[in-house]
């Protein structure tokens, strides 16, 4: 019956690829050679009848993720449900519109009042976030297709040291704060431009975003999914929320016994151990307990204003990479030395006919954003360590094995590890209202 189940969602979603065509999709590529976009005769529409339907596609594809995680328990239907979902966002739709990506453009919303994002892009942004507070990271188990896409290639996963780890943890939250800074500061859409995967969905030819895709499949061959777990910005958001999921994937299905299976069946290291012994039983380790807590707690405010400072020294650093800053300095350049259209920028830039005073007056924004947001970058960042550090202070309150919810992905590779699931799947067997 399971197995049914699965091939009919693939099934399903490849049919409902096929109604879907190519078209334009935001935002467009920034291209550094001679090549000119053509001018369109007609404006694209905000919104068109095929973002919708993957929109619905996108919910229904989520729905049954969850369904399939928290109550079928299949690994099997989880990997096929991931497979469609890999042929028909990734290579059929072209990994857009991505929710990661989306990130951007609700930031643009936000800082450009003059910027209407279309709704099916908010859609995207908001239901698998929407998805992951009621079921958890089912989202992320397989209908991404760049967690589908990497789950395929974990072969002989190994076990990260839980400080490297920790580190390494900060990353998606510190990708996520430069993606929405350069975004409201008109620098560019940083997460699209360095997507590892959209060359691959799209057969496309940049040989660097290529090799860096083959560099993440080649780890993830060992390491479990390397880029949503140490990059993806939306996977940040994702494990904050998750930790709030009102219901999340179990290990097991009944009690657990305490086996330890699912320790090496988890590929991405997310099972907490029962707690004890750290702050348990003597007086003394829960004085230290308290200490460590404490100081985690006063360490907020003193990280937040450092990575304030901080963040301020890098505005210099963050201007110079906008190409309005650039193009300016570019153009002041030729008039002093008396040339014109030395560079293709500039040529292009007087193609346009543009005037030098609205890229002044985009220039002039994009410093004071940076001038202020530079230093909230850095608090951020300062923020997102000073929770981690209080996350290590705080003592585990699980009595059993149970996946953590924050980097618990949903893939269920953790199920037939468990010796109670082998029990309910025989009962299920076995009963004689069973179809299967």
């Amino acid at each position: 019956m399971k197995r049914r189940y699965a091939v009919t969602l693939l099934v399903l979603a490849l049919a409902a690829g096929g109604v879907a065509h190519a078209q334009d999709r935001f935002p467009r590529p920034e291209f550094k050679s001679d090549y000119a976009t053509p001018t369109l005769q007609v404006p694209n529409a905000p919104d068109s009848v095929y973002e919708f339907i993957d929109l619905g596609v996108l919910a229904a594809a989520v729905i049954a993720m969850s369904a399939i995680a928290l109550k079928l328990r299949s690994r099997n239907a989880i990997f096929v449900l991931s497979i469609a979902s890999l042929v028909y966002f990734g290579f059929i739709r072209r990994g857009c519109i991505c929710p990661i990506g989306a990130i951007q453009n609700v930031t643009l919303a936000l800082a450009d009042p003059t910027y209407a994002v279309p709704l099916s892009v908010v859609g995207f942004f908001l239901v698998p976030l929407a998805a992951t507070l009621f079921f958890g990271r089912t989202f992320c188990a397989g209908v991404c297709p760049l967690g589908a896409i990497q789950d395929l290639v974990v072969l002989k996963p190994i076990k990260i040291p839980k400080p490297a780890a920790a580190v390494l943890g900060v990353v998606p939250f510190l990708y996520l704060g430069l993606a929405v800074l350069f975004t409201a500061a008109g620098i560019g859409f940083v997460i699209c431009r360095f997507d590892p995967f959209v060359e691959i969905f799209r057969f496309g030819s940049r040989l660097e975003i290529l090799a860096y895709a083959g560099v993440l499949l080649g780890i993830g061959v060992f390491v479990a999914r390397p880029y949503c777990r140490f990059l993806c910005p939306y996977g940040a958001l994702l494990s904050v929320l998750s930790r709030f999921s009102r219901r999340h994937v179990t290990i097991s299905p009944t009690e657990c016994v305490e086996c330890r299976l699912c320790e090496d069946a988890c590929p991405v290291d997310a099972i907490l151990p029962p707690a004890g012994g750290a702050a348990g039983g003597t007086g003394e380790p829960r004085r230290a307990s308290v200490r460590r807590l404490t100081v985690s707690v006063l360490l907020i405010p003193l990280l937040m204003a450092a990575g304030a400072a901080g963040g301020k020294l890098l505005e210099g650093f963050f201007v110079r990479l906008s190409p309005d800053v650039a193009l300016q300095t570019a153009l002041a350049a030729e008039k002093a030395a008396g040339t014109a259209d030395a560079a293709e920028e500039t040529r292009l830039f007087r193609e346009s006919g543009e005037t030098e005073a609205a890229l002044a007056a985009r220039v002039d924004r994009t410093k004071a954003v940076l001038s202020i947001g530079s230093a909230l970058f850095g608090a951020f960042v300062g923020l997102v360590i000073a929770l981690k550090l209080l996350g290590l202070a705080v003592p585990p309150a699980n009595t059993s094995y149970v996946p953590d919810r924050a980097a618990c992905v949903s893939c269920g590779r953790c199920f037939r590890a468990c010796p109670q699931e082998h029990v309910r799947l025989r009962g299920r067997i076995n009963s004689p209202t069973s179809l299967e």
